[in-house]
C-alpha cells in the first residue's frame, strides 16, 4: 500500500486512479488538503460525542434505543459508542437491532469491537458473529484477530472456511483463518 492509500484507507473507498498518476509531491499536497479539510469539518464531533455518551448514561435503554435507530446515523452511533465505557457500549450492542449493529460496527476499530463481543451476552454476540460472517466475512475476520480464545472458539464454530489450502495462499486473513480451522 502506497502512501496515498494508506492516508485515504480511512474512507473505505477505492482511490481515485487520477490520483495515482500525480507526482509524489502533488499527491502529499492532495493528502494534507483533504487531511485539512476534514478537520475543519468534524472539528468539535469528539466532544459532541464525548456530551451524547455522557447524556446517555441518564436516558433508559428503551427510549434511547427506538431512538437511535430511527435518528442516529450508524457512522455517528460509532462515534459516540467509543467515547463510552466498554461496559455501557456493550448495554447498548446487546439492545441494537442486528442489522443496526452490524452498521454501527463497521465503524468501530476491531480491538474495541472484540472487546465488546467478549463482554456481550452469549445468544446476542452469537447472532451478531453469524450475521456478519453471512454478510461481512472480511470484517468478521478483521475482529476475530482481536477476539480472546473463548469468542474464536464461537466463530470457529460459526464459520465456514475455504477447503482448500491454494485458496489461501495470498489470503489476507490467512493467520486468522487457520487458527480458526485448527479450531474446528
Amino acid at each position: 500500500m502506497n502512501e496515498l492509500e494508506h492516508a485515504l484507507e480511512w474512507t473505505k473507498q477505492p482511490v481515485p486512479d487520477v490520483l495515482q498518476e500525480l507526482h509524489p509531491t502533488q499527491q502529499q499536497k492532495v493528502i494534507t488538503y483533504i487531511d485539512n479539510l476534514v478537520r475543519s469539518k468534524t472539528d468539535g464531533l469528539d466532544e459532541l460525542y464525548h456530551a451524547i455518551s455522557m447524556i446517555v448514561k441518564y436516558i433508559p435503554h428503551f427510549v434511547v434505543i427506538p431512538l437511535m435507530v430511527e435518528h442516529i446515523k450508524p457512522q455517528i452511533a460509532a462515534g459516540v459508542c467509543k467515547k463510552m465505557s466498554v461496559e455501557q457500549a456493550t448495554g447498548y450492542a446487546n439492545d441494537l437491532p442486528l442489522d443496526y449493529f452490524s452498521q454501527v460496527s463497521g465503524h468501530i476499530e476491531n480491538p474495541l469491537m472484540a472487546e465488546i463481543l467478549g463482554k456481550m451476552k452469549k445468544h446476542r454476540a452469537e447472532k451478531f458473529i453469524l450475521h456478519e460472517l453471512q454478510h461481512h466475512l472480511l470484517h468478521m475476520l478483521d475482529i476475530a484477530e482481536h477476539l480472546d480464545e473463548r469468542m474464536l472458539k464461537v466463530v470457529a464454530k460459526l464459520v465456514t472456511l475455504p477447503e482448500h489450502e491454494d485458496d489461501l495462499v495470498n489470503h489476507p486473513h490467512r493467520e486468522i483463518i487457520e487458527q480458526l480451522r485448527g479450531m474446528q
